[in-house]
Formats: C-alpha cells, sequence, structure tokens
C-alpha cells in the first residue's frame, strides 16, 4: 500500500518556525521529485519548494525564499520542509506531492497537514 504521511503542523506564532515531514511508504522514494504545495482557505493550491531526487536541484516560490529550506533523506524516505520566519499569510493546509521522474509509474499527494501562523 502506498502512503505519503506529512506531519509537524500546527499552530505557531508569527515569527516562530516548524518543521513538516512527509515520509513514504510502498514506492521506490529515490524514483519521484518530491514537492511541497500549500492551499489557504479560498485560494488555489500553490507551489512552496521542490528538490530532485538527488537534492542537486531546489526551487522555491518567491513567497518561500530565504525562510523555507526543502531537504530529503532517501534513506529514511521522507522529505521536510524547516519553515522559518513564519508569517499569518503561511497559513494554510501543507501538501507533499511526489512526481515520478520516470515514465509508466503515477504520482501521488499526501492528505495534507495544517499550519497556523497566528499570535
Amino acid at each position: 500500500q502506498v502512503q505519503f504521511v506529512e506531519s509537524g503542523g500546527g499552530l505557531v506564532q508569527p515569527g516562530g518556525s516548524l518543521r513538516l515531514s512527509c515520509t513514504a511508504s510502498g514506492v521506490t522514494f529515490s524514483l519521484y521529485i518530491m514537492s511541497w504545495y500549500r492551499q489557504a482557505p479560498g485560494k488555489e493550491r500553490e507551489l512552496v519548494a521542490s528538490i530532485t531526487a538527488n537534492s542537486g536541484t531546489r526551487n522555491y516560490a518567491g513567497s518561500a525564499k530565504g525562510r523555507f529550506t526543502i531537504s530529503r533523506d532517501n534513506a529514511k524516505n521522507t522529505v521536510y520542509l524547516q519553515m522559518n520566519s513564519l508569517k499569518p499569510e503561511d497559513t494554510a493546509v501543507y501538501y507533499c506531492y511526489a512526481n515520478p521522474r520516470i515514465l509508466g509509474i503515477r504520482d501521488y499527494w499526501g492528505q495534507g497537514t495544517q499550519v497556523t501562523v497566528s499570535s
């Protein structure tokens, strides 16, 4: 059974930090480019950050640059999103997304984890 399970969300004050994790099972994790997306109430889902299979390339949305860091540990089948200097506008449900880098296998979404930035 394939699963991508996020964890690490919660309530944090502005300026605080959170570290999200997304752990995969039932797949060959290194076959996937991993991304974090987020969706705020009433808004479309947007890309936050992505990382290639060997961590050689990382991309960030403008809102995340300088504050968020994406990383992965293929031995643990896990991708992380370290979020610092959080702002109320970072409040959203955060999803991990697995995009296969080869043909013939499907992509996957995690179930999401809520991040709320509020005083």
